[in-house]
């Protein structure tokens, strides 16, 4: 019952045990948690705590955890450790042991808050099995039995997780080449692959930016995908297990291709474009390619701007439109996060009294009237702007596939036009040599958000208005 994240790049972890009152996480709750900082050497922070579960604790669970009902009568409620909780994990990867127990028990708790807890994750019995295999059990307690890991006070949080950073400890010493990546999978060149699978063409994946292609026996693309390196995505596809969907991919691709783009944005837009016109199956079956839900705004008669998610309507004109409703609501809770709005106003919650953000000091009280509307609507305003084009006619220019390449993207009259390639020394020679690289394009909503959503989170090398 534990968690291990792993934050890429700084090589920090932080592991979690929980106990709980049962097995079921839609029924059960939370008794105790553990949290264990670890930077990859050793351990640099700790938080455990008993959690009062606001229920009786069944005596069979007394009897496996010692936990009992008077030891937790006392202890803060759930809510009460949820802003640590977020604090730990925003942004992170966790991983557990059996990671779907643990991560549905914590999922659960903040949905009974009103607030939609998302996270990757990964799960230590696989990364054992990869790099442990043959053993009988992967259980906890057999592995650490079997590699002489201490695990004193067993299920308990603050032992387990103890015995659990000595066990990640231990993987990543197997891990001698470095090839444990964010999902937990190595980048090695797969084995028992589709015969069709030229493997010299995979040891010849360039790690460079561009758009993929997986073909089955038939020469029918079945995934497009982008990558700001190529050869690392496609390794992670071809060493994937997590799913039956991803197996059954896996099983069937006879041949790969790929086009370098250069620039990161040239890759979005061309994945975005190439799945609209191909229609791959697993494109398909992974991620809804029509719009069918948009977000909207309204000025309401207690003086808040509004916003709710919802299926499109001729009626109404979307300020976005998405492929499904937590497409769309995954949009509201980055600006909620971006712009410091309250979820209650942006259609996310519908709990009397204060919201959750509130609660952990990222509202500042619109949902109970105790921020003016005029300095909340002010943000409102400027969250809406942002899904707009700050320029009515411009060109984007970034980086191409060599040094003396340039990539060009076309906006004309608030729509987007299309994108190519063009000398470095071109962009300089004025708008009609620009034009003249464009492969045109058809524009929609998803092309905008691609556009705009790039240009907030990304640095281009210019932008050209006329």
């Amino acid at each position: 019952m534990l968690f291990v994240i792993f934050i890429f790049g700084r090589h920090m972890y932080t592991i979690i045990d929980i106990e709980t009152t049962g097995g079921n996480s839609k029924s059960d709750k939370i008794t105790e948690i553990a949290v264990y900082v670890h930077d990859g050497i050793q351990i640099v922070d700790e938080f455990v705590s008993l959690v009062n579960p606001e229920r009786r604790i069944p005596y069979h669970i007394t009897e496996l955890t010692g936990i009992d009902n008077a030891m937790v009568e006392d202890a803060p409620k759930f809510y009460e450790v949820a802003k640590k909780i977020i604090e730990l994990t925003e942004g992170n990867i966790f991983v557990a042991h059996n990671v779907g127990f643990d991560y549905n028990f914590i999922k659960s708790e903040f949905k009974s808050l009103g607030f939609d807890f998302s996270r990757k994750k990964l799960c230590t019995v696989k990364m054992s099995r990869m790099f442990i295999p043959g053993r009988r059990s992967y259980s906890l307690g057999k592995l650490c039995k079997d590699l002489e890991i201490p695990l004193s006070n067993r299920h308990r949080a603050s032992g387990d997780a103890l015995a659990t950073v000595k066990l990640f400890e231990h993987l990543l010493a197997l891990d001698g080449n470095k090839t444990i990546n964010v999902k937990g999978k190595t980048l090695s060149l797969p084995s028992h692959l589709n015969s069709g699978v030229d493997q010299g063409l995979i040891k010849e994946l360039p790690e460079v930016t561009g758009v993929y292609y997986f073909y089955n026996e038939f020469q029918e693309i079945i995934y497009i995908g982008k990558s700001k390196n190529i050869r690392s995505r496609i390794l992670a596809h071809l060493n994937n297990f997590d799913t039956q969907k991803a197996i059954e991919m896996r099983n069937q691709i006879a041949n790969i291709t790929f086009e370098e783009t250069g620039s990161e944005l040239i890759s979005l837009l061309k994945e975005s474009e190439e799945i609209k016109r191909h229609k791959p199956y697993y494109n398909r079956a992974l991620v809804k390619t029509g719009f069918s839900h948009g977000v909207y705004t309204e000025f309401l008669l207690d003086g808040y701007i509004h916003f709710k998610a919802g299926k499109l309507s001729k009626k109404m004109e979307p300020l976005a439109i998405f492929t499904s409703i937590n497409e769309a609501k995954s949009f509201l809770r980055r600006l909620i996060d971006q712009y410091e709005l309250c979820p209650k106003l942006m259609g996310l919650e519908n709990t009397s009294g204060h919201c959750i953000n509130y609660l952990m000091d990222k509202c500042k009280g619109a949902c109970a009237g105790q921020e003016n509307s005029d300095s909340y609507n002010e943000r409102a305003l400027q969250a809406i702007r942002s899904v707009e084009y700050q320029h009515y006619n411009f060109f984007i220019i970034d980086k191409g596939r060599n040094e003396k390449e340039r990539s060009v993207v076309k906006i004309e009259k608030g729509r987007y036009g299309g994108y190519g390639f063009t000398d470095a020394s071109i962009v300089k020679q004025g708008v009609e040599n620009l034009r003249n690289c464009i492969q045109k394009s058809n524009d929609n909503k998803d092309i905008q958000q691609i556009i705009n959503g790039y240009l907030k989170r990304k640095k281009v090398e210019g932008i050209i208005t006329f």
